[in-house]
């Protein structure tokens, strides 16, 4: 396992579309690996492979970390059945726009399919934080960012102080 660089927006690397993987392997397993060392090393919830620059349609997530425990979960190829009607607003922030944190509106609940790890097929039926979370990086393989959805006012404000940040990283 290895720990990978996480893109930072506004990298232009962000967003590309992700591409199916073909056939889930070793060399895929090893990516997921990364992505989660590389998730818990930067106390992340969720990873996009797009996040590390890779674009395949994988995304690693333990939404139960925020509580201290471990349960790692892979989507590979993940893709929405359904989407409730009703809506619900999180607030969410990402590793790859550090520091900003806004409320974004998505469906309440959702039916995706996907592969596993080890390239099983597999249903999950989600809501609350989980909903939330695999909407968020099944953006990441689509080329969005979770500040794409703000108004363009709020999205201007995160893209300045991102650039801000920064700039001052640079300097120190």
């Amino acid at each position: 396992m290895a720990k990978r660089p996480i893109l930072v927006a506004p990298d232009p690397r962000l967003k590309a579309v992700a591409q199916d993987v073909a056939k889930v392997d070793g060399e895929i397993r090893r990516l997921v690996d990364d992505m989660l060392e590389t998730m818990y090393a930067a106390d992340g919830i969720g990873l996009a492979a797009v996040q590390i620059g890779v674009a395949q349609r994988v995304v690693v997530m333990d939404i139960d970390q925020k509580d201290g425990k471990r349960n790692p979960r892979v989507f590979i190829n993940p893709a929405i059945l359904w989407a409730s009607d009703e809506l619900a607003t999180f607030e969410e922030g990402c590793l790859s726009v550090p520091d900003i944190w806004e409320e974004v509106e998505r469906p309440a609940a959702i039916r995706a399919e996907y592969l596993d790890r080890d390239g099983r097929k597999q249903t999950v039926e989600a809501d609350g934080l989980l909903a939330d979370c695999l909407q968020h990086e099944m953006d990441h393989l689509n080329g969005v960012l979770f500040i794409d959805h703000l108004s363009r006012l709020k999205r201007s404000i995160a893209l300045r102080k991102l650039a801000k940040a920064k700039k001052q990283k640079e300097t120190a």
